[in-house]
């Protein structure tokens, strides 16, 4: 699932990045192309402004004066609103004119009809190098146009401001053909990048999603190392791995080898204190020797188990099969309670497992079945179900334990799981079942609840972790 996760994380953000990537530079070819297409507008339109100079600028034919300009080469300057315009604005009427400094129209293409040009200078239109201003307008008809405008001095014939306009359309018509061409084009390199991610997502992390199944399997007890063959990338980190399992079944051997050399280093002095002191009979001191010699052989023998569980713990892989240990369990003691006629009724999934060692399960589950055998009227009941994972992640199992006797108040409940503590000295034991079970469950991670059964006597609820 982690790989998994890692996987899709990868993938969403190559994803992203992949889109960005394309958006940005789709934007910047469109802007690109669009300048493009200006610029060779632009020139279309100065040929048809230098035409109307160099005609503006040959002196006066009477006998071609009507036909001004000669030729254009462009039909659409003389159809009516095509879009297509040119004027030619005095903008000094000469020294035999008058002195008023008043603009007129001499000159304009058949197209404009009765309307004008607007004037680029007057808009605030700075010129360029070669003295020519560029901009959009509004034309006839709220037409979007392109213009060029130009002004020419002739000297003593006066000022002009010599304009050509044309159809903006034409430009909007050729980018948005060329923005589709452009969307279609990085739709389609945006489907093959990512499925080209998605393949090198998918196999490049496979030996990765290899490792982590086998870790798993190794932690559900199915494997002990990372077989197989992986990537050079990767074979460090199995090679690795595997060396630190390896180094924690080595530390888990000695420290039990080193456990079971104390308990021998420490059952035989004990034993010689018991004997000599058995032998004095009924002397005081020897009374109190054996008296303390039974508490050091119960502190020995519960600091040794707990040693040998927190060894215990640290190997990976360590799983036991909940229902039979249950179910022996329960036969067992019916054989013990058969006197008293108990009825242990199990319910218990085949499937549930623990992630830990059979004894220690066996320990927990058999002081919490004893306990409540021992106060039951006639009915104990054991389920084993699996619970929602903890804060973690990780899976756990709970193993309720009911019985039907004379339960505990809530002040007695807080009491019960405290080492020694007996809340009826009539009952057989030395108090220790339940506190047991409390650090065993502690040490493995999980807890025990004590609360008020459904059957009407107390509710033993443990969680552990699951396999």
């Amino acid at each position: 699932m982690r790989a998994n996760s890692l996987a899709l994380r990868l993938f969403l953000s190559a994803t992203a990045w992949a889109v960005v990537i394309l958006l940005i530079t789709g934007i910047i070819l469109s802007s690109l192309y669009r300048q493009a297409v200006e610029r060779a507008f632009d020139r279309r339109l100065n040929v048809y402004l230098r035409t109307l100079v160099a005609e503006l600028a040959t002196p006066d034919d009477p006998a071609q004066a009507e036909k001004f300009p000669q030729s254009l080469g462009e039909p659409l300057f003389e159809l009516p609103l095509s879009g297509w315009y040119w004027q030619i604005t005095r903008l000094d009427m000469g020294k035999d004119a008058g002195k008023d400094g008043s603009k007129a129209d001499i000159r304009s293409s058949r197209s404009l009809w009765d309307g004008g040009l607007p004037h680029l200078q007057d808009q605030g239109v700075t010129a360029s190098a070669s003295g020519s201003r560029e901009g959009y307008v509004s034309g006839p008809e709220d037409q979007r146009l392109r213009l060029t405008e130009r002004t020419i001095d002739l000297g003593e014939d006066g000022q002009f401001l010599v304009a050509v306009a044309g159809d903006a359309a034409e430009i909007s018509e050729e980018t948005r053909a060329f923005d589709q061409a452009l969307a279609m084009t990085f739709a389609a390199l945006a489907i093959v990048l990512l499925l080209t991610t998605m393949f090198q997502v998918r196999f490049g992390l496979a030996p990765l999603k290899r490792i982590s199944d086998s870790l798993a399997a190794i932690r559900s007890g199915a494997a002990e190392r990372l077989e197989g063959e992986f990537p050079d990338e990767i074979a460090p980190l199995a090679r690795e791995t595997n060396a630190l399992i390896d180094a924690n079944k080595e530390i888990v051997e000695r420290a039990r080898t080193h456990v079971g050399n104390l308990a021998h280093a420490l059952k035989t002095p004990l034993s010689v204190m018991v004997n000599e002191a058995t032998a004095r009979g009924s002397d005081t001191l020897a009374a109190k020797v054996l008296e303390q010699a039974d508490i050091m052989r119960d502190q020995v023998a519960r600091h040794l188990e707990r040693a040998r569980l927190a060894a215990g713990l640290k190997v990976i892989g360590t799983v036991t099969e909940v229902a039979p240990v249950v179910t022996a369990l329960a036969r067992t003691m019916e054989k013990i309670h058969r006197d008293r006629g108990i009825a242990i009724d199990v319910h218990a999934d085949n499937k549930i497992q623990f992630r830990g060692e059979r004894p220690d399960l066996e320990e927990m589950i058999g002081n919490l079945v004893d306990n409540a055998c021992k106060w039951a009227a006639s009915q104990v009941a054991i389920a084993v179900e699996p619970n929602q994972p903890g804060a973690d992640g990780r899976k756990t199992l709970r193993v309720v334990v009911d019985d039907d006797g004379k339960g505990l108040t809530p002040a007695e409940r807080e009491q019960a799981a405290k080492r020694g503590r007996r809340l009826d000295e009539t009952k057989p034991g030395s108090g220790l079942g339940l506190s047991i079970v409390v650090e065993l469950a502690g040490l493995y991670g999980g807890s025990l609840t004590l609360a008020a059964a459904p059957i009407g006597g107390l509710r033993a609820e443990l969680v552990l972790p699951a396999g």
